[in-house]
């Protein structure tokens, strides 16, 4: 989240540059130039960065060819002129000449996609990328080094140091040194992290060797918080109870709690009310589609595995399950209705779930509740399953926004990476980064099944 916000600052600078441009322009030298207030600057701003944000301009990895931005930028600049022109119609007292507008839209086009072709040269030049070095040469270390190689351009690796009765699942030709060796083969190499990716520490971790390193200013740290950085998600087969208790995180106070709840009501009102005029349409949309009730109710785990009743639109047909008993939803699942293909894939048909986060049973963020079927099965077969219920369930989340909808148990174990990652890291602008991508994925219809 850290990477964009050079990016966002440097939007918002622009934007105001712009319109003081604009206004620069536009009046005589002498005049007395009309004030340049809030209620002008903020939703020109607004506009400007959520249109950005929406066409994926701060997501780095989609920066990479020049004619790729220069046609997002194009899209969003489009988009914004039209919402920005309808809000204006509106709302007179936001408005400002047309000359000024227009001026001030086209300095923040040119000088935005100049910001962001040079931020995104800058930020991918390998002078920037951290030189890491992973102690170990198990298979650990060798997913440690993949993932460097493969994710991004912030690290660069420069090979692994052999430990005694350490397995060898790493190219030999990768390895730079040995652990009695340590501190010299940081200085040969230049490395400036040290990834400790040891397949058993105990008897031949070399304390002192990374003690030095530490002192002598190199980055130590292990593989799963490593692993952590990098994908946004936790490494759950490499972690053991003690990472869970001594690593930072999973400090949810009394006072986030309440913070929390405060900003649940709050959506779940405003939601409610803004989809009620909606439910008539809806609810003869199902009943045109297929025979059977509005609404889908189903027993999920919440809260410190309390079962509760969640409500849907139904999506599916009124017999889906009979002769199969709890399943999954698959891909083109056959049991779904035509209009409930389309409900998931913009997700309406979770809109009634905002009347179970103003009962308290859900939140607006956090893991998805799954069935009682599921939770029991995948307490016994995967480890840390049962944690992800400490915190209320959600009606979006991490786990939804970064990974497509899940089937099978090697799916939840993925998912369960995710939401073990937000338990951890929870905060407020966690939970507006999810809201946020949670609205693109309704515009685009990603991810449903």
């Amino acid at each position: 989240m850290s990477t964009f916000m050079p990016l966002l600052i440097g939007d918002v600078l622009i934007a105001i540059a712009g319109l003081y441009a604009g206004f620069q322009l536009r009046f005589e030298a002498g005049d007395a130039l009309p004030p340049l207030e809030l209620q002008h600057i903020a939703p020109f701003i607004g506009v400007l960065l959520f249109f950005s944000y929406l066409l994926e301009l701060y997501n780095l990895e989609k920066m990479m060819k020049k004619r790729e931005l220069l046609l997002r930028t194009a899209v969003a600049m489009a988009l914004s002129t039209v919402a920005l022109t309808s809000l204006y119609y509106m709302m007179p007292a936001v408005r400002f000449g047309r000359g000024i507008f227009g001026i001030a839209l086209g300095f923040f086009c040119v000088f935005q996609f100049l910001l962001h072709t040079g931020f995104t040269t800058f930020l991918h030049s390998t002078r920037l990328a951290r030189r890491v070095l992973v102690l170990g040469t198990g298979p650990l270390a060798k997913k440690i080094g993949d993932l460097i190689q493969s994710t991004n351009h912030q690290h660069i690796l420069k090979g692994y140091v052999n430990l005694a009765r350490e397995p060898l699942a790493v190219p030999a030709g990768a390895i730079v040194g040995n652990g009695d060796s340590l501190a010299e083969t940081i200085r040969e190499q230049k490395a400036q992290k040290l990834v400790v990716s040891l397949s058993e520490r105990r008897g031949v971790f070399p304390l002192h060797e990374a003690l030095n390193c530490k002192f002598c200013g190199i980055e130590v740290i292990d593989a799963p918080s490593f692993y952590e950085e990098m994908t946004g998600k936790l490494l759950l087969e490499d972690i053991t109870p003690s990472w869970f208790i001594f690593s930072n995180g999973f400090k949810i106070t009394h006072a986030k709690r309440m913070i929390k709840r405060a900003f649940d009501i709050a959506c779940s009102v405003i939601g409610l009310i803004l989809t009620l005029p909606l439910l008539p349409l809806v609810a003869l949309l199902i009943k045109i589609d297929s025979r059977g009730p509005i609404f889908f109710r189903q027993e999920r785990v919440g809260e410190m595995e309390k079962e509760f009743v969640l409500y849907k639109f139904r999506t599916m047909r009124n017999d889906a399950e009979k002769g199969t008993g709890a399943v999954w939803a698959e891909k083109n699942d056959p049991r779904i209705t035509r209009i409930g293909r389309f409900f998931r894939k913009v997700r309406i048909d979770e809109f009634p779930q905002l009347y179970n986060v103003l009962k308290g049973e859900m939140s607006f963020v956090g893991p998805r509740p799954e069935r009682p079927e599921f939770v029991g099965r995948l307490k016994k077969l995967i480890p840390y399953y049962s944690e992800r219920h400490f915190v209320k369930p959600g009606i979006t989340g991490w786990a939804q926004i970064r990974y497509p909808y899940g089937s099978s148990v090697e799916d939840a174990v993925e998912k369960l990476r995710y939401d073990l990652y937000y338990i951890k890291n929870i905060s407020v602008l966690l939970e507006m980064l999810v809201i946020i991508e949670t609205l693109k994925v309704m515009m685009f219809g990603r991810g449903g099944r």
